[in-house]
């Protein structure tokens, strides 16, 4: 949703405002106005207020787009109102319209259309008489008080999100608030302020029904000698078979006499795993696991009639928080993706690209042992395939790599990734990688990603008619499907200068 930002404060109406009282408490959370000099009235905490408080709820006064353009933007309203989801404007009522803008704002805001209102929360610890204020964009029709001239951009266009898009020195590619990134790389960003919205796969599926306990097949073994446990476990590190897809298992199934050993799922490794000659262990075979952890004490005792499975009470699918620092890996991930799908276009192909880089966190790194990114793009035209779709050449590139690690320099884009020589290895496909894609995925590369065990996937151009990932189809929200990935699509942006209006395709074109 676009916003105009709102006034700072009123000096800047040509008129002296009059007297008022400094500690009226306006709100339940007890914040009051104030005057501050160089920006007028200002809102702020009479306490302190803990980080990710709502602290404010106002309710806003509705017009239609003709009356605002006819009427209300030759008014003050111009610099108070906030475009709404439907092209209406919209006055913030209550402490909405008193925020001040900063360049580093401690207060975030949600427009929301079902209660017709927007809501303020804090973004950290406020302190007793600090002031609250939020980031009105960069087109200011006045100058900023906490940053100098040389900062301010003199004419940033509408950037269809929120107004929240970029700092002058930033690149103009950039594609979302650079205050999520400005500041301690640890702290967390709230879930509304992310610059994707996630799509949600389960509708409060509890799996307190047996029958509903999602299973995949895993490759274990029996061990003969409880002695050998210990060896082993250090073994299946070695082998790169602990991977972050299980730990919501325990390794270690005893019933009765019988110690078992969880080895690996069959998706990730295809053939019978090869043991260590000499334990002398039987030949490992399958088993049906849990394809996740038990969120209520009923799903643990269904899930552990298939294997003893960790009970971890939180809401299903429950997103992870995001740090500043991933927002970032997200970012400049999105970046290389624009650049890709124009250089796409430039040789003569589909603007359609794809890119997976190096995991965010160490753990996960060491367990892929994916020590490059990897970016491909669409090669239909070029190689008269018509397979060659810009995820499958990314799945063929990524299983090169994580299967051949003698070869790292096969790193960027591939013309043909048919000239790849690679083998299926221990490490199979997108197992526990984030892909990132300018467009959704049709259906047959939706399909492939769900076969490749990708963990997530961001995308920026939702494709009505074809995509697979939430428009007409969303395949890993199917029943029965042995795998689900986390799909995200990038909020809008503006497409003016920053490299994407060449990226439009056709709705009929299969991304």
């Amino acid at each position: 949703m676009d916003i105009i930002p709102a006034e700072q404060g009123d000096s800047f109406l040509g008129e002296t405002p009059p007297s008022r009282n400094s500690r009226n408490i306006l709100n339940s959370t007890q914040c009051y106005i104030q005057d501050v000099e160089g920006k007028g009235r200002g809102v702020f905490a009479s306490h302190e207020i803990p980080a990710y408080t709502d602290i404010e709820t106002s309710p806003v006064l509705l017009f239609t787009s003709v009356e605002y353009e006819d009427h209300g933007r030759h008014t003050l309203l111009d610099h108070y109102t906030f475009k709404w989801r439907d092209g209406r404007m919209a006055l913030a009522l209550g402490l909405g319209s008193l925020f001040n803008h900063s360049q580093a704002p401690n207060v975030s805001y949600r427009l929301e259309p079902g209660t017709e209102s927007i809501r303020y929360t804090t973004t950290r610890r406020i302190a007793p008489d600090e002031e609250l204020c939020i980031f009105y964009g960069h087109s200011l029709w006045f100058q900023a008080v906490d940053i100098p001239n040389t900062v301010l951009a003199e004419e940033a266009p509408d950037d269809e999100w929120g107004g929240l898009s970029r700092l002058q020195g930033e690149d103009e590619d950039d594609i979302y608030d650079v205050s999520l990134t400005d500041g301690d790389p640890d702290d967390l960003i709230l879930e509304h302020n992310l610059p994707f919205t996630r799509l949600k796969l389960i509708d409060d599926e509890a799996e307190d029904e047996l029958s509903a306990v999602q299973t995949e097949p895993a490759w274990v073994v029996d061990i003969p000698d409880p002695k050998y446990i210990a060896s082993l476990l250090k073994w299946l590190k070695q082998v790169g078979y602990d991977t972050p897809a299980l730990t919501h298992l325990k390794r270690i199934r005893k019933t009765g006499s019988t110690t078992t050993l969880l080895l690996s799922t069959v998706s990730s490794t295809p053939l019978v795993p090869q043991l260590p000659a000499e334990y002398s262990l039987p030949a490992p075979y399958t088993l049906q696991i849990p394809q996740s952890a038990a969120l209520t004490q009923i799903a643990l005792q269904h899930k552990t009639t298939f294997w003893p499975t960790i009970y971890a009470p939180r809401k299903k699918f429950e997103p992870q928080p995001w740090s500043r620092a991933k927002v970032r890996w997200a970012r400049d991930a999105m970046r290389t993706v624009i650049e890709e799908a124009n250089a796409s276009k430039t040789g003569g192909d589909l603007p359609i690209a794809a890119h997976v880089p190096v995991p965010f966190d160490e753990e996960t790194r060491e367990a892929t042992q994916m020590t490059h990114s990897i970016t491909a793009h669409d090669t239909r035209v070029s190689t008269a395939h018509p397979l060659h779709h810009a995820v499958l050449n990314l799945v063929r590139l990524v299983a090169s790599q994580r299967a051949a690690a003698s070869t790292p320099d096969v790193t960027n884009t591939a013309a043909n990734p048919d000239d790849t020589d690679g083998r299926n290895g221990a490490h199979y496909l997108l197992t526990d990688l984030t892909l990132f894609l300018s467009h959704e995925p049709c259906i047959m590369c939706s399909m492939a990603l769900l076969h490749s065990r990708v963990k997530e996937i961001f995308y920026l151009s939702p494709m009505k008619k074809t995509g697979g990932c939430g428009s007409i189809a969303c395949l890993p929200k199917l029943p029965g499907v042995n795998h689900r990935f986390t799909i995200g699509q990038w909020k809008p942006f503006a497409t003016q200068k920053r490299g994407l209006d060449s990226m439009v395709i056709e709705e009929d074109i299969d991304a």
